[in-house]
């Protein structure tokens, strides 16, 4: 199968520190795949390079075969290419199913003055709602960001990155600050998602990484130290030591 998403040698250097050293992944159709690694390995910087908010120095990051490498943030998102952030990006004083249209609306370059008037658009109201349904949000739909707790803010910015019916998801830290109860229905969110849309995990979560990817790559010091299946992680040797025996990756 071809990558739908595949990076060739990617650098990236902030004066002398080189925050990606010759970074080489792919991410196959349908595939869950977690980037792991200790704070500083260059995780944010490779994500960013990714979404096209980074310019690297040197490599190509390729999207379903086109090289997008020099294509600014919008034209990846057109692309096909929807990302989360570690922050939540959601508009507190507007409802559930008006942040939802209001992405919509953004991704298609329709000028932000006249969103209201077309929430009255059916097409464009049910594509929102329908995104609702596949994060457990239907029941929120009119409620306010504001109103909302942590854990479906991080739902609910998931949801405006369906709505744009991407080819890819980057989820950078969809767990970040959430309770026990709330990484649970995360965990089963992402996991019912799995199969439909090719996903490049970042977490901290070790639980949640090992119970959802299909693929793990370790980042170290900018570089990919090892890639391979759940299982192979675990046992590598130069993953524990780079984790200094961290309990909760090789258990």
């Amino acid at each position: 199968m071809s990558a739908v998403l595949e990076t060739r040698g990617l650098v990236k250097r902030f004066g002398g520190l080189l925050a990606t050293d010759h970074v080489s992944l792919t991410l196959q159709p349908g595939e869950l795949h977690a980037l792991i690694g200790p704070n500083g390995a260059g995780k944010s910087t490779l994500i960013g390079q990714l979404a096209g908010e980074i310019v690297p120095d040197e490599g190509h990051v390729m999207v379903a075969g086109e090289d997008v490498t020099r294509l600014p943030v919008h034209a990846r998102a057109q692309r096909g290419l929807a990302r989360s952030y570690q922050i939540t990006q959601v508009c507190k004083e507007f409802s559930a199913l008006e942040n939802v249209i209001m992405a919509c609306l953004t991704h298609a370059g329709s000028a932000l003055r006249i969103w209201r008037p077309l929430m009255s658009e059916r097409a464009l109201t049910e594509r929102a709602r329908a995104a609702l349904v596949q994060v457990g949000l239907a029941a929120r739909a009119d409620v306010p960001a504001a109103d909302m707790a942590h854990g479906e803010h991080r739902q609910l910015e998931l949801a405006m990155a369906l709505a744009l019916e991407p080819r890819l998801l980057l989820l950078d830290e969809p767990l970040a600050g959430m309770s026990g109860a709330e990484s649970e229905t995360m965990i089963e969110l992402l996991s019912s998602l799995k199969g439909r849309y090719p996903m490049l995990l970042v977490e901290h979560d070790m639980a949640a990484v090992f119970a959802l990817a299909d693929r793990i790559s370790v980042l170290v010091y900018g570089r990919v130290i090892a890639s391979g299946a759940p299982a192979e992680i675990k046992s590598n040797e130069e993953v524990r030591t780079a984790y200094l025996g961290d309990e909760e990756l090789v258990a």
